[in-house]
């Protein structure tokens, strides 16, 4: 099942939610120049970009997201623009890392190749029907241990790899204020399978997916707060991680976890104090978990448009009379489904 992936296969999209990308984009030029890069501005943003020449990128802005989908109930502010990156991608493998993040250090103080290592992830089998404990069988040093059924060692396509983060770790403004010092300073050296079943907070920071296959099922749904502009400020990236997780789950691919790691900076942590008293994501989380665990897609429902649709439904149906966030976040998944579909018979 392993094959090469071409550096032509891949799009790099990059949410630009600040103005001045210079340092970001130096600090990544050795890993990120021989790709084709997707620059999405925030819609809010009013200043300029100030991005470094000698790149293979292309910028979109508020223009071109209103001319490209036109009325839309979708909202696309924030870190939730990356998400027109990926409709407007015409590449198999999409690689998205956040604008205040750079390059980590690996345990030996290697500069770590995040696109190298989520492209060796998605390369390789993912293995979520029997859980290896030497973690990714694949990786090298590493193998099937004794017991591991042989029916199952081809493994599965891997569709998700969620990549991790060094200093400012992704808390909950709650854990932000709590341990406001504290700073992730672990690096694992370990890529694991997350099993059949169960559930993960995916994280926009650091993501890579099929976009091909996976790729109407990467959207924009439920929000918090307009704004959306910090990430505890939000839940889209880990309620679309749910869902996405669901998906992948019935249809029998994989999602893996852990390397690559990239350096997080500390511009959002002294700010979580702001949001405290109003963020809702702990209600919410407690309500969707149950419902997300007992989840089970019909065997009808064999294409990742027809899990989403299926999806949206069941949402608005169990999840909608509770909050109508969960309404809106069904019909943008419905939404959703439709603008990738139609957008895909344009590029045909």
């Amino acid at each position: 099942m392993s094959s090469v992936i071409q550096d032509s296969e891949v799009d790099i999209v990059i949410a630009a939610v600040q103005p001045n990308l210079t340092t970001f984009f130096e600090a990544w030029r050795p890993f990120f120049s021989r790709f084709h890069i997707i620059v999405v501005k925030d819609p809010d943003m009013t200043e300029n970009l100030q991005i470094p020449t000698g790149f293979d990128l292309k910028v979109y802005t508020k223009s071109d997201i209103d001319g490209v989908l036109g009325a839309t109930s979708i909202n696309f502010s924030g870190h939730s623009c990356r998400y027109f990156g990926y409709l407007v991608s015409r590449k198999k493998y999409v690689i998205s890392i956040d604008d205040n993040c750079l390059p980590a250090k690996d345990t030996a103080g290697s500069t770590v190749d995040v696109v190298a290592q989520h492209i060796a992830n998605l390369k390789t089998p993912a293995t979520p029907f029997f859980f290896n404990t030497l973690y990714d069988p694949y990786r090298k040093g590493a193998d099937f241990v004794r017991g591991y059924p042989f029916s199952l060692r081809e493994g599965v396509e891997c569709m998700l790899s969620c990549g991790l983060w060094l200093h400012n770790a992704d808390y909950d403004p709650m854990t932000h204020v709590v341990k406001r010092n504290q700073r992730n300073t672990t690096y694992v050296d370990a890529v694991m399978t997350v099993p059949l079943g169960a559930m993960l907070p995916v994280s926009g920071i650091n993501v890579a997916f099929n976009r091909e296959v996976l790729g109407p099922a990467i959207f924009p749904g439920l929000r918090l707060r307009k704004e959306g502009k910090h990430r505890w400020d939000t839940l889209e990236d880990v309620w679309n991680g749910l869902c996405a997780k669901v998906v992948c789950d019935s249809l029998g691919y994989g999602v893996k976890t852990g390397l690559p790691y990239v350096m997080r900076s500390d511009a959002e942590a002294g700010k979580a104090l702001e949001s405290l008293k109003e963020w809702e994501g702990v209600k919410i989380m407690d309500e969707v978990l149950p419902f997300f665990q007992s989840l089970k897609l019909s065997r009808t429902a064999v294409t990742v448009e027809d899990c989403v649709k299926e999806l949206a439904s069941i949402v608005r149906e169990k999840l909608g009379p509770k909050n109508a966030i969960f309404t809106k976040a069904a019909d943008a998944m419905v939404e959703w489904n439709n603008i990738w579909k139609s957008h895909a018979a344009r590029d045909a």
